[in-house]
């Protein structure tokens, strides 16, 4: 196998450990003696939702609602799916939470909220608070997006204006049990942050949510500020001892680390040895790439496969190009190898690299030569993030489609 091949392969393989065809099912828990409500949001989402169709015994009555990206829907039976807006909510997830909340407050002690959260559930899921207008919250996600910020940070801030997050949805269950069955996307796979935590307590505030905005320097909708402020002491979302949390759990069932030991297995197989990094790789994508490149040039051992996961970030300019933050960790890396360089793939799991259609980029030894005879300096491309015009001129994009999963980043570098 070529260089090229073995690096989509083992892409192929880490996202093949995070289907959840493969990693709901084992999670199922027996019907309740009451109704069984299925809900939740992500991309991941119509795929869970059809794994749970496939294994809940067909006697047993079933219904819920689940809200997914546009795109990424499936045909089912029994769970509704309904497609929306992602990175920046829109109307039709709004409407889909504040139904699962309408839903989940029918529910009584006898019965099961079920509920299904990946990444990209915090926007899908977006009921903004009263008050706070839904354009309002997209202004702000989009500031935050822009500034660079963590999903952590993202989400700190989205819990206090949005109605599920922060342990809201197992708050609205009505006493019913509640079994999140989640496939993380976020570094340290903590529920809490991941779509921003609909079933797990929130340790965080307003006055965190205020830091946040002014560490990045964004000065929110007056709507948003206002309500921060006002409830600056008080907590609008679920804290860690609030009654709901006696009958509900939330189980991560998919991750990075996960994805990452399934695709050094497909080195191994090979005989190359591979070393698993870090699932937990956040941080500016240049700072990463050049990080990645100071690595390389210390390691003498060939042939070897250095792998690594999490999620990295890009700071925008005014004026800027297209890319995400797998495409740019690229171009980064080359830049920082110079020639000759080394193979290298960096993709989202979940096939879409930002806002791009490609789920991300593939790194050749020769990549700066080839780029240079087409008459595309990498550094320059670099400076107005422009990873995805580099790449794509190249034809050395990675385009999957839709995965319908989703575990962060996938990075991997193979020293021949």
């Amino acid at each position: 196998m070529n260089p090229r091949e073995l690096l989509i392969a083992s892409f192929r393989a880490a996202v093949a450990a995070a289907d959840p065809a493969q990693r709901v099912p084992p999670h199922l828990p027996p019907p309740p003696r009451g109704r069984t409500l299925v809900v939740g949001g992500g991309k991941a989402a119509a795929s869970m939702a059809v794994a749970v169709e496939a294994h809940w015994p067909a006697s047993v009555p079933l219904s819920g609602l689940v809200v997914t990206r546009y795109r990424h829907g499936l045909p089912t039976r029994r769970i509704e799916v309904v497609e929306a807006s992602h990175p920046l909510p829109d109307g039709r997830g709004e409407a889909a939470a504040l139904r699962m909340l309408e839903l989940a407050g029918q529910l009584g002690e006898d019965d099961l909220l079920l509920a299904l959260i990946s990444g990209g559930g915090s926007s899908l899921l977006a009921a903004p608070v009263a008050g706070v207008s839904l354009k309002a919250l997209r202004q702000l996600t989009k500031a935050l997006l822009a500034a660079g910020a963590t999903i952590q940070d993202i989400n700190t801030v989205r819990k206090h204006l949005t109605r599920l997050s922060g342990g809201q949805l197992a708050r609205a269950a009505n006493g019913a049990r509640v079994l999140a069955l989640i496939i993380s996307d976020v570094v340290g796979d903590d529920p809490t942050h991941i779509a921003s935590g609909p079933c797990a307590p929130d340790p965080t505030s307003c006055a965190d949510a205020l830091v946040v905005l002014t560490h990045f320097g964004i000065v929110p909708p007056a709507s948003i500020l206002d309500h921060l402020e006002g409830h600056r002491s008080n907590q609008d979302t679920a804290r860690p001892d609030a009654p709901c949390f006696s009958r509900t759990e939330n189980r991560v069932i998919a991750s990075a680390r996960a994805s990452l030991d399934a695709a050094a297995q497909v080195f191994e197989a090979q005989g190359i040895p591979a070393i698993v990094l870090s699932d937990c790789v956040s941080g500016d994508a240049q700072a990463v790439a050049r990080h990645h490149a100071a690595l390389v040039r210390t390691i003498s051992r060939r042939p070897l496969a250095l792998l690594s996961g999490g999620e990295t970030t890009v700071t925008l300019r005014p004026e800027h190009g297209r890319g995400g933050r797998n495409a740019e960790f690229l171009l980064a890396l080359g830049c920082a190898l110079g020639e000759p360089g080394a193979w290298a793939l960096a993709c989202d799991s979940d096939g879409i690299d930002g806002s791009e259609d490609n789920a991300g980029a593939l790194l050749t030894p020769d990549t700066l030569t080839r780029a240079r005879s087409q008459g595309f300096d990498a550094v320059s491309c670099l400076a107005v993030h422009d990873s995805h015009g580099f790449f794509a001129a190249l034809g050395d994009l990675i385009v999957t489609g839709p995965t319908r999963t989703n575990v962060n980043d996938y990075r991997a570098l193979l020293l021949t």
